[in-house]
């Protein structure tokens, strides 16, 4: 960050608060540090007219902030001025934003990227050196199916990080232990442990790529919500990958079909499973190395799916009440509920990422508060049903860990809907309901843990 002359009288609250400022500023990867220290210079002179002229440190900075205006309309300013970036995010990255990332150079980056990936799509086909079927052995490859592409995807993040030989080491020791919780125990097919370890092993994982992508940093709330957004972006890169991959297998196989050679069993057997493992490390590398391109869509998709989710929830909820009927814990429906309220936490999750955190509250807030109320209603009506089909039947590993997610999230809803009405209600900021969010991802990472580790021996791996 580039230093800037102190303001006459140092004020430890005012630099701090130009601190939080800058911090959020650089997270729109569409301004450059250069737009940053412009940005800053300008705030800066602003905040010395203000306070020259009579108001406190606080009172100057908000003003001076308010006649800035949001960070939306400053980057559609620079995107108009330096219309070329966003055809350079279409290609590969210099140099320079490579150095920035602790890399060498982009080449080096495509390279390992490329071995990584290949690195994935030959780890699915290993088990068969050593026997293992797709057809056959669907048990093994439901467990593991999570640890042929992360650990790969990890080390690419940790290498881009240039992570410390300690921490490469616990990710290496939670990959391997992941590895034998899926292997060792005695899970047969028809197994409820089954199920739910290949439900919770891939997000127990997952949370360890976020270790290599924190790296040093994993102190750090800004770095967690980066994780989080990083999440979301490789989502939806998938997402599209899979698309592209989609109209290309159907282009193969109708034209080698027309010349009478049939491709299906190397499309099933080799393209589509191995290009899948690899497109999860692709589409981690094109989340770091494209800068976000897909970022200013994210927060699209998340102001139109939000009020449509709502609009559902209220309206199951409406049912509910006008039919009295009762909600169905059958493991499909369990899988459906936890389903349908972790994407209302992630809807939650990526709007308060992509938000303005000094921006007032708005109308949108109003509706995540909706949605969040709605969620929870639903949330307690399927714990309510759980707990009384425990009493009354005994538990099953399906139950006990529906039960003990929907309590976790229940948490976790319930007082993000108490900071968001704070907000709202102008009684609290909005940085509390972001350093809420990110110190209980622990808590997913944990109770995931649980799950694969405990609960099959202690249900007898039933």
């Amino acid at each position: 960050m580039t230093e800037f002359e102190a303001l006459d009288g140092p004020d430890e609250a005012l630099e701090a608060q130009i601190a939080q400022w800058r911090e959020y500023v650089e997270r729109r990867r569409e301004l450059k540090t250069a737009d940053a220290d412009e940005l800053e210079d300008h705030l800066r002179g602003s905040v010395d007219e203000l306070t020259e002229a009579g108001l406190s440190g606080d009172e100057a900075f908000l003003v001076a902030v308010k006649r800035m205006g949001s960070l939306d309309e400053l980057s559609r300013e620079f995107a108009r001025e330096h219309s070329e970036r966003l055809w350079k995010q279409l290609v590969l990255t210099g140099p320079d934003d490579d150095a920035a990332a602790g890399d060498t150079g982009s080449r080096k980056t495509l390279w390992v990227m490329a071995g990584c990936a290949a690195g994935a799509a030959a780890t699915f086909k290993l088990p068969e050196l050593f026997g293992a079927d797709l057809d056959e052995d669907g048990v093994f490859y439901a467990t593991n199916i999570s640890l042929f592409a992360l650990p790969w995807l990890a080390g690419f993040l940790a290498w881009r990080r240039r992570a410390r030989p300690g921490l490469i080491a616990l990710i290496a020791a939670l990959f391997v232990l992941g590895a034998a919780a899926a292997n060792v125990y005695p899970l047969d097919e028809g197994s409820q442990s089954l199920v739910i370890t290949a439900i919770h092993l891939p997000i127990a994982l997952w949370l360890v790529v976020g270790l290599a992508y924190v790296a040093d940093d994993w102190r750090s709330t800004r770095r967690h919500m980066d994780f989080i957004r990083f999440t979301g972006e490789v989502v939806i890169y998938f997402v599209l990958i899979a698309l592209g991959g989609v109209v290309m297998v159907a282009f193969m196989v109708g034209t080698f079909k027309a010349i009478g050679v049939q491709p299906e069993r190397f499309v099933v057997e080799w393209m589509v499973p191995c290009g899948a493992m690899a497109s999860v490390v692709v589409a981690g590398w094109l989340v770091e190395a494209k800068q976000s391109v897909v970022e200013n869509i994210a927060p699209v998709l998340t102001r139109l799916f939000t009020p449509l989710f709502t609009a559902v929830l209220v309206a199951f909820l409406v049912a509910v009440g006008v039919t009295a009927a009762r909600i169905d814990v059958e493991r499909e429906a369990l899988i459906l509920f936890d389903l349908l309220l972790v994407v209302v936490l992630g809807l939650l999750l990526y709007s308060i990422s992509a938000r303005d955190p000094l921006a007032p509250p708005g109308l949108f807030d109003k509706l995540q508060l909706a949605l969040v109320v709605s969620a929870l209603a639903i949330d307690a009506l399927v714990l309510i049903e759980i707990t009384g089909r425990v009493t009354e039947f005994g538990t099953t590993p399906n139950k006990a860990a529906a039960l003990g997610e929907n309590v976790i999230l229940l948490v976790n809803l319930a007082w993000s809907a108490i900071l968001l009405l704070r907000f709202i209600r102008r009684q609290g900021r909005f940085a509390a309901l972001e350093l809420w969010q990110t110190r209980f991802l622990p808590v997913y990472a944990g109770w995931a843990w649980v799950v694969v580790l405990i609960f099959p021996p202690a249900f007898a791996f039933m």
